[in-house]
């Protein structure tokens, strides 16, 4: 039988509120912390210091880790998590929450070197996994600092099959991947033993491209900027493509870092937002990513018009005073 945190805590605290020993301590890492998810067993461990100690099993937090990033599995990142202050544990305390883009949360600053940035995706049609990888990113060439900053986890020529039926032309086959595709891609700074998830899970945009027919989703994490009331759109692509009534192939999945310009950033701007943010961003259960989305393109739209307005105000200036300089050249040469 499997027990959820509403179930468990009273055992502990009501009648005679005997100790959480009175059970055996077999029974309650095998049989009931086993069973919970990873919320749940954090919930569990706030109850009593008893059962603190019980849920602090570096396996059950292993084993959640595993269930819901496949990826993790791989031997680098396995490792890697194990040198975390309190390993999958504070793995799971990074990756689960999603980054909020608070602007107060904290200040950019540079951060000390690292050598390389590992990726681990997953993605899940209907809850079932249909991709994960691990993927090193090095971070100290002159090519990474100067180039736009970019992960492509496949090859140019490269694609995979999903189970995934394309239902056609219409609205109701993108509505369709946008409720049952999801995304997990977390990124894992080793320098500083540190962890975020990067992605909205759910796309935030599911296009059709018209003249390819490829399928464009998008997932979006909305994060500080370097200066002061800027921010950035850290953005991963899923692109497939199939025939109708066959299987979707998927050819893309890449992450980028876009400037409210529209631009990308490159390696080295990017590496210190992604960095800083890893390191002292603000996590959140749950983030509405296309409310997110939204309201970082208002600000675009803003920042767009002023801008505008601006250079309007300095092509008036820039009019008056030729004008000016015009009238007082041929005044000068009329009454010399």
């Amino acid at each position: 039988m499997c027990f959820s945190a509403a179930s468990t805590t009273p055992a502990v605290d009501k009648g005679d509120r005997a100790s959480i020993y009175a059970v055996h301590p077999d029974i309650i890492t095998a049989h009931i912390l086993t069973c919970l998810d990873g919320q749940t067993l954090a919930a569990v461990a706030c109850a009593s210091s008893e059962l603190r100690a019980f849920s602090a099993e570096e396996k059950l937090w292993r084993d959640i880790s595993t269930a819901m990033w496949p990826s993790t599995t791989d031997p680098r990142v396995n490792d890697l998590i194990s040198t975390f202050p309190a390993g999958h544990r504070s793995f799971f305390s990074d990756s689960f929450p999603l980054l909020d883009h608070s602007p107060s949360q904290f200040a950019l600053s540079p951060s000390s070197p690292t050598a390389e940035l590992i990726s681990a995706v997953d993605i899940f049609y209907k809850g079932q996994l249909i991709f994960s990888k691990v993927q090193a990113s090095e971070t100290e060439s002159e090519w990474f600092l100067c180039s736009p900053f970019r992960v492509d986890l496949l090859d140019p020529k490269e694609t995979f099959r999903t189970p995934i039926r394309h239902a056609g032309e219409g609205q109701k086959s993108l509505k369709h991947l946008e409720e049952n595709l999801s995304l997990s891609w977390i990124v894992i700074d080793p320098t500083r033993k540190r962890a975020a998830n990067l992605s909205s899970r759910r796309p935030v945009t599911v296009q059709k491209h018209r003249l390819t027919g490829e399928i464009h989703l998008r997932f979006a994490t909305i994060l500080v900027g370097e200066k002061k009331g800027e921010y950035v759109q850290c953005g991963a692509v899923v692109t497939c493509k199939g025939t109708e009534g066959g299987e979707l192939h998927v050819r893309e999945v890449s992450m980028h870092v876009e400037a409210m310009e529209g631009n990308h950033l490159n390696g080295r701007e990017s590496l210190v937002i992604l960095q800083t943010s890893i390191e002292g961003g603000k996590r959140r259960k749950e983030i509405k990513g296309k409310a997110r989305l939204e309201e970082y393109l208002e600000m675009k739209r803003e920042r767009k018009k002023r801008r505008e307005r601006r250079e309007k105000a300095l092509d008036m200036i820039c009019i008056a005073t030729g004008v000016t300089i015009f009238m007082a050249f041929w005044s000068f040469i009329l009454f010399r």
